[in-house]
């Protein structure tokens, strides 16, 4: 079980607004840093875009996805073993997982950075995390000041979102693919684009702590018809003792179901916050042809300085839950299968793999000189995946220079390039 996916109910002493304080002035002492001010272009330009991963020491735990994620840097084009022909390091110490409950957690990290030899305040340096803070607030805090150094972080909020400087990555599991992946489930001839459910979720309800509000709520929307919206209250050891009234038929509900039956099956898939921003719900539902819908207030979603959002789900409001199902029954099926198709373009091109959130979290910061956009003009409607327009799209985003692709409802598609040009 994924450790986002577990609690310890134990521990249950909240930190002091001083203490929260604190620990937001360490992590974000450059919280103005962006590429223009805290980060040095002058090796790139000398010996362009290289990027150094400190060589693992003996006795280091390393979890399997931070292993992974070094492994796609060490076989990409971008990877040097010589430090001194670097433009960016990644650190061997795993800081995929910075909760203090947690087995992967890596004690002692802020001292052995330190003393790393080429930390220099974190300069030109690229930070991977997953998971931050603890029970019950879960903060962003990392436990270590990351100094100069660059995020590539999941459940990023807007307020502590550095633009320019920054990547919001996605939450994945340890099982995410390291190569390749799998394709996406969007079917041949899906017109009218409708399945079986209009809405689903199926996901855990918090009954103490931060990610309480909108799970709870759900069951005001469930019609155990076209929306279905489950929620269960059977997980940490300690669920019984905070269970509510609701806790046995919202557990009962939830096991009538198969999440990846309703996944297969569904237009549209909600997305709200857990304990943190992000959630594994929302590759789930990309890889599934399943429009997100996003209910996570202040979340900054994952390549949003590449990705229009816009174009693949539905971005909703928190506080505005029960005005989901009408929203989403209110939108075209020409949009909707706009919205499908794009879910499956971008899976395919960012998301099937670590390696490929990896690449996507590289170029995000190469730096452009010179742009240019091209436009390409579909005459026909893009139904299938089998299409020479679609391999075209597909074969076009694995360009290094492609830094951004957007479709329109007139069935231009638009391409952005940038080059990296090193004098």
């Amino acid at each position: 079980m994924p450790w986002d996916q577990s609690e310890n109910e134990d521990y249950n002493v909240h930190i002091s607004p001083k203490q929260k304080r604190d620990a937001n002035a360490s992590i974000y002492k450059g919280k103005r840093c962006r590429m223009e001010s805290c980060f040095d272009f002058s090796i790139c330009k000398k010996n362009g875009f290289k990027v150094y991963t400190y060589p693992q020491q003996k006795g280091d735990k390393i979890s399997e996805s931070y292993q992974n994620i070094l492994s796609a840097i060490e076989t990409s084009r971008f990877y040097t073993s010589d430090p001194s022909q670097a433009c960016l390091f990644v650190l061997s110490l795993d800081t995929l997982d910075r909760d203090q409950l947690s087995p992967q957690y890596v004690h002692s990290l802020k001292t052995k950075v330190q003393n790393l030899p080429l930390w220099n305040n974190g300069r030109n340096h690229l930070i991977f995390n997953l998971y931050s803070g603890t029970w019950p607030d879960y903060t962003e805090d990392l436990g270590f000041d990351i100094g100069q150094a660059m995020l590539a972080k999941a459940s990023i909020g807007t307020e502590n979102f550095r633009p320019r400087f920054d990547v919001s990555i996605p939450l994945f599991s340890k099982d995410h693919p390291r190569t390749g992946g799998d394709r996406g489930y969007l079917k041949f001839n899906t017109i009218p684009p409708f399945r079986k459910y209009m809405l689903v979720f199926k996901g855990k309800r918090y009954l103490t702590g931060i990610g309480s509000d909108t799970r709870n709520a759900l069951y005001h929307v469930h019609n155990a018809e076209d929306v279905v919206l489950l929620t269960t209250c059977k997980h940490g050891k300690d669920w019984q003792k905070h269970k509510d009234a609701r806790c046995d038929k919202d557990n009962a509900e939830y096991d009538k179901y198969d999440y990846r039956e309703m996944l297969h099956n569904a237009t549209f898939c909600l997305a709200p916050r857990g304990r943190r921003l992000g959630s594994f719900r929302f590759l789930e539902a990309l890889q599934a042809a399943c429009v997100p819908v996003m209910l996570s207030n202040g979340w900054e979603l994952p390549f949003s300085e590449v990705i229009d959002w816009n174009t693949a789900a539905v971005i909703g409001d928190e506080r505005l839950l029960l005005q989901v199902p009408s929203t989403v029954r209110s939108i075209h099926q020409d949009k909707i299968l706009a919205l499908r198709q794009q879910t499956q373009f971008l899976w395919e091109a960012y998301f099937s793999s670590v390696e490929k959130i990896v690449l996507t979290t590289l170029e995000a910061r190469i730096k452009p000189s010179t742009k240019f956009t091209a436009v390409i003009h579909a005459v026909t409607p893009l139904v299938s995946q089998s299409q020479p327009i679609l391999k075209l799209l597909v074969a076009v985003s694995k360009s290094q220079y492609c830094a951004q692709v957007r479709s329109s409802e007139d069935q231009h598609v638009m391409f952005f390039f940038d080059f990296l040009i090193l004098t």
